[in-house]
C-alpha cells in the first residue's frame, strides 16, 4: 500500500473530492472507477497518480474487440507452428510463445504500479465480469505452462468509463466510484492557468464566458470539453484574437471565432447558426 497521498500535480488540477476518492481507493485497495464527460481528464488522472506517487504506469486501452484474457496473456500458436515447420529449437519451450498482457506486466512490477484500464465500457458486457477473480485475488493461472502468476504488489487500479454501457453490479461492488463533474468557472480558471500561465485576465474571462455560454446552448449533440477549450485558447493566442472580438460573441448574436475547435459536428454548427439567425430576426 502506498504511504503517500495524492494531492494533484503541477500540471493536473484535482478537486478536493477527486483527491479524496483517489486516496480512499488506495486505502481500501479497491479499483477506482472514474466516470465523467469526455475531456474531463479521466485517462490523464492515471498518469498524474503515477507521477505524484513515483510509481510505474501500465496502460490497457480497451477496444470493442478487447477480451479480458488479453490483459492476462495470449498464446501465440501461429508463431509456434511456423517455427516448428522451420525446425526452430524454440518450439520445445512453450513459454517462448506466451505473450504477457498488461495485467501480468503490472503484477510482475518490482514496486507497486498504477494500472489503467481505460474505457472499460467499450468492450463486451461480460468483459468486467471476466476480470473479477483476477482483480480480487491478484493472481491467475497460465494453463499452457502450468504457472500461477501472483502480483508482487497490489496495483493502484484506475478504471475509466464513458457510460456507453451499464457495468455489472458484481463488478461495481468491488470498486470505489467517483464521477468527475465538469469543472466550474473557478476550477476551469485554475486548469487554464496551468497550461497558459501568462494568459491575460481579460482574454481569459471573455474566452471562458463564451465557452460556458456555448455549452449552455440547448440541444447540442456534443458539448465542448476542457481539452477543446484549451485547444481553442491556443488558437486564440496564435491568431492574436482580441478580448473585444469575444465580448460580442454570445449564443444569441454570433458564432465564436475559430469555432471548429469547440463544435465538432455539422448538426451542432447548424443548430447554433439557426439560433443566431432566429435571434437576429427577432431583434429587428
Amino acid at each position: 500500500m502506498s504511504s503517500r497521498r495524492f494531492t494533484g500535480t503541477e500540471r493536473y488540477v484535482a478537486t478536493d473530492d477527486l483527491e479524496m476518492a483517489v486516496n480512499a481507493a488506495i486505502t481500501l485497495a479497491r479499483p477506482l472507477l472514474i466516470k465523467g464527460e469526455p475531456g474531463t481528464g479521466k485517462t490523464q488522472l492515471a498518469e498524474e497518480i503515477a507521477l505524484a506517487l513515483g510509481r510505474p504506469l501500465y496502460e490497457w486501452h480497451i477496444k470493442s474487440t478487447s477480451k479480458a484474457q488479453q490483459g492476462l496473456y495470449e498464446y501465440d500458436a501461429v508463431s509456434r507452428l511456423r517455427d516448428s515447420q522451420l525446425g526452430d529449437a524454440r518450439v520445445h519451450d512453450i513459454g517462448n510463445y506466451i505473450l504477457r498482457g498488461r495485467l501480468w506486466e503490472a503484477f510482475a512490477s518490482e514496486m507497486q504500479p498504477v494500472l489503467l484500464i481505460d474505457e472499460i465500457d467499450k468492450a463486451d458486457i461480460e468483459f468486467p465480469n471476466d476480470l473479477l477473480r483476477e482483480l480480487d485475488r491478484m493472481e491467475f493461472y497460465v494453463y499452457e505452462t502450468r504457472e500461477l502468476v501472483k502480483a508482487r504488489h497490489r496495483p493502484i487500479i484506475l478504471i475509466t468509463s464513458n457510460n456507453e454501457k451499464e457495468l455489472p453490479d458484481a463488478f461495481l461492488r468491488r470498486c470505489f466510484f467517483h464521477y468527475i463533474r465538469f469543472p466550474d468557472a473557478e476550477t476551469m480558471t485554475r486548469i487554464v492557468a496551468v497550461h497558459f500561465p501568462g494568459l491575460k485576465r481579460e482574454l481569459l474571462g471573455e474566452a471562458l464566458g463564451a465557452f460556458y455560454r456555448l455549452r449552455d446552448v440547448p440541444g447540442l449533440k456534443k458539448k465542448p470539453s476542457t481539452s477543446e477549450l484549451l485547444d481553442w485558447i491556443k488558437l486564440l493566442l496564435a491568431e492574436d484574437i482580441s478580448p473585444e472580438a469575444l465580448r460580442a460573441t454570445d449564443s444569441h448574436t454570433a458564432i465564436p471565432p475559430l469555432y471548429g475547435a469547440l463544435l465538432k459536428n455539422e448538426q451542432d454548427v447548424h443548430l447554433f447558426e439557426q439560433l443566431v439567425f432566429m435571434h437576429r430576426r427577432g431583434s429587428r
